[in-house]
């Protein structure tokens, strides 16, 4: 195994790596460490290349033992795909989007919650839970009816309808509660407490991240080794933002990048926004979003567990959190759909919406490349209707 240990975020305090973990004695997030001497010698970029691809070709810099067979629905590397009219208008030469829609379940919550299932069943563990604004269930319960394990899953109300019946398709125990994520995950962490199953909940047990980095992996090979510009990314629990920026100092560690890194935006929607206030107040930690809303459902978050450590990442790599209008949001969507022909969730709308912030700032450049991660399928979200009626019996060709 290249694990050599467990370490808290906050303290440096080491864990065993052997033995299931939630957070920290600080009641911080624990993050894996590997043997990157040992790592570096059979993973290359010769080495990678041969292999098949998708998120499990990284093993030397995963969690799961050597010899231990992934829950795995089959995960593939997502494409990045250019957004060459939308920057046009603007100007722009290099716009990008990693397509995580393109994953099993529909989301790019389908690599932490693979990772997650995994280990859980390397533990022996049974049942599982978490709180979910929606794609994180659907993972979570379709890993784990594929492991053969039962889910039980607490949505807020506001949760997308498709997302919970889907939740409910793989087999999980779902309940749709008032009040916000973070609320609901008070059942969760009780459940856990009491033996009732593990709590999967977002940076609240170590592996979900571990998936999540392969995003920053697949990224850097997929430019040619290199890095870009600026990475925008949704940001609600920031497990994505935080995976990719430890990502990079394991790929630096082996030998596959040098230094380089980009800026890392971490963007939010106005009406739940605690990153971007802890972030131009200067705090090291975010103070919770009362009456949190937002269209994008998938970055309601009123507090994060890993608050510091995004934080951490936006400043360190001299990036920013930005806060965007619901209006610019769907904007934003609507956009993309029309002039580039790809329909990006509500949070993919985001993170252009904070591009488009941050051109308008002097934050980024027209002839720097930037990478806006889309984080679902748009088809799973509620969708206006712009078509029109007609009767076929007096329907004439010049109608159209």
């Amino acid at each position: 195994m290249y694990v050599t240990h467990l370490e808290c975020s906050l303290t440096g305090e080491r864990y065993p790596a052997g033995e299931p973990h939630n957070l920290s004695k600080a009641g911080k997030p624990l993050l894996v460490r590997y043997d990157f001497e040992r790592a570096l010698r059979t993973l290359t970029r010769e080495s990678l290349g041969q292999r098949e691809a998708g998120m499990w070709k990284w093993r030397e810099l995963l969690p799961l033992p050597e010899d231990a067979e992934p829950v795995s629905l089959g995960e593939p590397e997502t494409p990045i795909v250019s957004l060459t009219r939308t920057a046009a208008k603007v100007g722009a030469s290099s716009l990008l989007v990693k397509d995580e829609g393109r994953l099993p379940t529909g989301s790019f919550k389908a690599r932490g919650l693979a990772m997650a299932v995994s280990m859980a069943r390397q533990f022996g563990i049974k049942r599982v839970s978490l709180p979910t604004n929606g794609n994180a269930g659907a993972a979570l319960a379709a890993y784990a009816a594929r492991a053969g394990m039962e889910a039980v899953v607490v949505c807020p109300a506001e949760t997308p309808e498709i997302n919970v019946r889907e939740t409910a398709a793989y087999g999980a125990r779902v309940w749709v509660a008032d009040g916000q994520i973070d609320e609901c995950g008070r059942l969760i962490r009780e459940g856990a407490a009491e033996g009732r199953w593990f709590d999967c909940s977002t940076l609240k047990e170590p592996y979900r991240l571990e998936g999540k980095k392969v995003m920053g992996f697949e990224l850097v090979e997929q430019l040619g080794w290199k890095v870009p510009d600026a990475i925008f990314y949704p940001t609600g629990g920031g497990t994505g933002l935080i995976g990719m920026w430890k990502a990079f100092d394991e790929l630096e560690a082996v030998g596959l990048i040098g230094p380089e890194r980009p800026r890392m935006y971490a963007i939010q929607a106005v009406g739940c926004a605690p990153m971007v206030r802890a972030f131009e107040r200067g705090d090291e930690f975010a103070e919770r979003w009362e009456g949190a809303a937002t269209v994008a459902t998938g970055i309601r978050v009123p507090s994060a567990v890993g608050d510091f450590l995004i934080l951490r990442a936006v400043r360190e790599s001299g990036g920013a959190a930005i806060a965007v209008d619901e209006q610019d949001i769907l904007q934003a969507v609507e956009d993309v759909a029309r002039d580039d022909g790809m329909l990006l969730c509500p949070e993919g709308g985001a993170v252009l919406a904070g591009w488009r912030a941050a051109l308008a700032r002097g934050l980024v450049t027209l002839d720097e490349t930037a990478l806006l991660f889309n984080c679902a399928n748009g088809n799973k979200y509620p969708l206006s209707d712009n078509s029109r009626r007609l009767q076929l019996a007096s329907a004439k060709a010049e109608m159209l």
